[in-house]
Parts: structure tokens; C-alpha cells; sequence
């Protein structure tokens, strides 16, 4: 079986990028959240950098996903995406990067365990550097300057010169995913991620709960791994996994620089991850990233928000999965706990009954987000808990499947969102608060967010 990890061993893809003509249709179209460097010769030098260098991830592996993603929607397998809600180049080091694959693989674990049943693991890591704004500038103290658009675009420190928007940080883009695809093949085909060292991802992480619940799975686990081991079983899908990456698609210039037509194919592959998806704020129909994101290969996600109708959803089906191509589109949920139940039931309804076969997955972060009362952008996990259950009742009572779980968190003991078996509080936001953007679950808040997924999808039972 070909994996994230494993390159082809022959070419998909040419050395330059895609030469469709209707990949640059876009650029005719409106195009929301982009920065303000286009045309200038920063700008050409990157975009040309870019389209000569090599792949990030390949077409073989793409096709892989879809596989897999097809699967999730029709039951039979679930998706788990997670990662920061902005990375940072500064933060693109071993340790952090190891322990939000840890993070992952342990709440994937978790649910596999739980409700034995596949899970497709899916990083939002090695290309996340993008965010869209709801204001292209922020003021402090009467200094108005550049909103911080992710390390991509310009720098989060609030000064002229930080905020100003570099295109030479594409080059740096590109070159940070790399580094950090070639750890995470590196963790999960060396030995990191085999299931016999489960105790091992538990180590460095402060005790809770939460841990004392997943160190008894562990324990299960090892009892498992020892009888299929006397009978002779072999352990060498047990040694490592796949693992995709998959950020949004909202920079159209660096995605259109590094999409490459398939050798085998001859169909162009965006290659800066295996999975895309379109944001709640660019998901426009006649807008240009609905167009470009319809005339690739990847899999793609949709973001859809509580305004979201089923009109919308079904317009969006026929414009980026016109051939109802099972793993192609993921509609991603982010209605928030309070309007969870009373939204999704119709766009559901709807789209089952159109025939298309989406993936139904929940992103219950974006829709929870709060101000704390000493002044920080929070969530209360109680509510981000609230919507995941409130997932698994639409679909519970429409007979569909809840295909995946989409959640920014980070490997760290971080204090960002209030709540959880442990609790974290408005005081500790001082000291431990991290995120340059958006608040994440910490590792703790994870791995209790894994075991309630799990319950869930046990629950079900033998549904799928």
C-alpha cells in the first residue's frame, strides 16, 4: 500500500506547474482575503521560485485519500483533522511538531480503539500559514497598521516594518512545509508511531483524567498486541501509519504555482497538500477560489456556516463534485453549539437527498469563539463538547454518517480554551496563552475531546 511516506517510485508530475489553461480562470474572478503584493517584482521572483521546485506531496498519495475519504462517507471509516489554527515558522521545530503527531495518533487511538473502526489521520500541518481576517487592518493605542494574516504573509509583531506584506515569505512558506512533511514522514514510518510504544506518546504530557483513561486503553491495548503475538501474528501494518496534511486553500497564487499535471494522468494536482478546503469567508460560487479549488484533483473541503442553506451546499456540490465522485467533497460544519441542531438538519437532509455523497465532518471550534473578560479571544470547551454531541444527534436521527472530526488543537499545555476535566481559566491566559490567532484545544483538552468522540461513535455501533 503507497502512503503519505513512501514516494512513488516513478514520476507524477512535471518539474513546472500545470499548464491548463482554465487553472488562471480565476484570476478574472472576484477573489476575496488575498494581500496586497501583487504584480510587484517581490512578488514575480517568488511565484517563479515556487513554480520550479519540487512537489510537496504527490498525486499517487492524493488518490490515496480519496480513497480513504470515500470510505468515511460511507461509514466505514472516520476522519480526524487537527492542528494549529495558524503555524508559525518559529514554531516549526522537532518538539513541537512531535507533539502535536502525538496529539493526533493518540486521539486517533483512541477512537479507532473505541469504535473499531479506520480513522483516516489528517494534519492541519505543512501549509497552515494563511488566515482570513474579518478587517484588513488593526488599530492599538491610535496606531492603525496591517491585520496579521499569518507568518505566510507578514509578521505578527505590531510594528511597520513586521506587517508589512512579503512575498518572500511564499519561498519561506514552501520550504518550512517541507521541513516539517519530512519530520512527520519521519515520525510515522520510523518506529514513533507503531501501536506496540502507545504508552510512549503519553510521556512529556502532564497527568490528568484524561491520561489515566488513556493509559488504561494503552494497557488494553498491549494485552491485544501480546495474544495476536503468540498466535503469530504479523505486526508490520502495526509499525506506522498514514498521515495526510491538509491546510486552506486562501493564497491562490501559491497553490496555482505548485499544482503540477500527473504524469499518469495528465490531470493537474494542487501539491502543496493532499487535502484542501474552502473556507466560510472565500466559498463564494462565482468567486475565485471555488473555480480554481473545482478544476483540481484533491480532495476538498467546504467550510459552512449557520447562514449556510441547502441551496448554497447544493451549488457548491455541482460546481466542485459535478460527477458525484465519492471522496471528492467534504462539507465541513461550524455552526456553533447553540445553532448546531436547529441548522444542520435541513442542509443534510437536502443534500442526502440530492444523491450526492459528501463527507459530513464537524468543525465545532469556529462557531464557539467568546471574549474572555480579561480581554482574550477564548472558546469554552463545554460548548465545543456541546456541538460535537449535537453532530452526532442530527445524524443520529437522519440515519446519516458523522464522518469526522475537524478541531484546532496543539500538542502544548497551553491555556487557551476555558474548561475541560482539567480545568483551564481566565488567570492562567497570562502565562500560557500561545496562539497567534485563534484559540486552540490543548493536549489535555484533546485527548478528552478524542474519548467522547469514541463513546459516540461505539454508540452507533454496528450502523455503518
Amino acid at each position: 500500500m503507497t502512503e503519505l511516506t513512501s514516494a512513488p517510485t516513478a514520476p507524477v508530475g512535471n518539474a513546472g506547474p500545470a499548464l491548463d489553461p482554465g487553472l488562471d480562470v480565476w484570476r478574472t474572478l472576484p477573489i476575496q482575503q488575498q494581500p496586497s503584493w501583487h504584480g510587484t517584482p517581490a512578488h514575480d521572483a517568488a511565484i517563479k521560485e515556487l513554480s520550479k521546485l519540487p512537489p510537496l506531496v504527490f498525486a499517487g498519495e492524493v488518490d490515496i485519500l480519496r480513497e480513504r475519504l470515500a470510505a468515511a462517507a460511507q461509514g466505514k471509516a472516520f476522519l480526524l483533522q487537527g492542528g494549529d489554527c495558524a503555524e508559525t515558522f518559529a514554531d516549526a521545530t522537532a518538539d513541537k511538531i512531535s507533539a502535536r503527531v502525538k496529539t493526533i495518533l493518540q486521539m486517533a487511538v483512541v477512537l479507532t480503539y473505541g469504535a473499531s473502526m479506520p480513522v483516516i489521520k489528517m494534519g492541519r500541518m505543512a501549509g497552515q500559514f494563511a488566515k482570513p481576517r474579518s478587517s484588513d487592518t488593526e488599530t492599538r493605542d491610535g496606531v492603525t497598521l496591517p491585520a496579521f494574516r499569518g507568518d505566510i504573509v507578514n509578521g505578527y509583531e505590531f510594528t511597520e516594518e513586521s506587517r508589512r506584506h512579503d512575498p518572500a515569505r511564499l519561498v519561506k512558506a514552501y520550504n518550512t512545509a517541507a521541513s516539517t512533511l519530512n519530520l512527520i514522514r519521519a515520525f510515522t514510518q520510523g518506529g514513533f508511531a507503531d501501536l506496540r510504544s502507545v504508552h510512549n506518546w503519553n510521556k512529556g504530557f502532564t497527568e490528568n483524567p484524561a491520561h489515566a483513561a488513556y493509559e488504561s486503553l494503552a494497557a488494553e491495548i498491549d494485552r491485544a498486541i501480546r495474544f495476536m503475538s503468540a498466535c503469530g501474528a504479523d505486526f508490520d501494518e502495526l509499525k506506522r501509519t498514514e498521515f495526510f496534511s491538509a491546510h486552506e486553500a486562501l493564497l491562490l497564487d501559491y497553490e496555482r504555482a505548485l499544482t503540477r499535471t500527473d504524469s499518469r494522468t495528465g490531470l493537474p494536482y494542487d501539491t502543496s497538500a493532499h487535502f484542501l478546503w474552502i473556507g466560510e469567508r472565500t466559498r463564494q460560487l462565482d468567486g475565485a477560489h471555488v473555480d480554481f479549488l473545482s478544476r483540481v484533483r484533491n480532495p476538498i473541503g467546504v467550510k459552512l456556516g449557520p447562514n449556510s442553506t441547502p441551496e448554497d451546499a447544493l451549488a457548491l456540490i455541482d460546481k466542485l463534485d459535478p460527477n458525484r465522485e465519492p471522496g471528492r467533497l467534504t462539507f465541513i460544519s461550524r455552526m456553533g453549539a447553540k445553532n448546531i441542531r436547529e441548522k444542520l438538519p435541513n442542509l443534510v437532509e437536502k443534500v442526502t437527498a440530492s444523491g450526492a455523497q459528501v463527507l459530513w465532518v464537524t468543525d465545532p471550534m469556529h462557531g464557539n469563539t467568546v471574549t474572555s473578560h480579561n480581554g482574550y479571544k477564548t472558546r469554552n470547551f463545554e460548548d465545543v463538547m456541546d456541538e460535537v454531541r449535537g453532530f452526532f444527534e442530527v445524524h443520529d436521527a437522519l440515519g446519516t454518517y458523522p464522518g469526522g472530526l475537524h478541531v484546532e488543537m496543539t500538542g502544548d499545555d497551553v491555556a487557551e480554551c476555558l474548561g475541560g476535566a482539567d480545568p483551564i481559566r481566565e488567570e492562567q491566559f497570562d502565562d500560557l496563552y500561545e496562539s497567534v490567532c485563534d484559540p486552540r484545544l490543548n493536549h489535555r483538552q484533546s485527548l478528552e475531546m478524542g474519548f467522547l468522540v469514541s463513546g459516540a461513535l461505539a454508540k452507533r455501533g454496528g450502523r455503518a
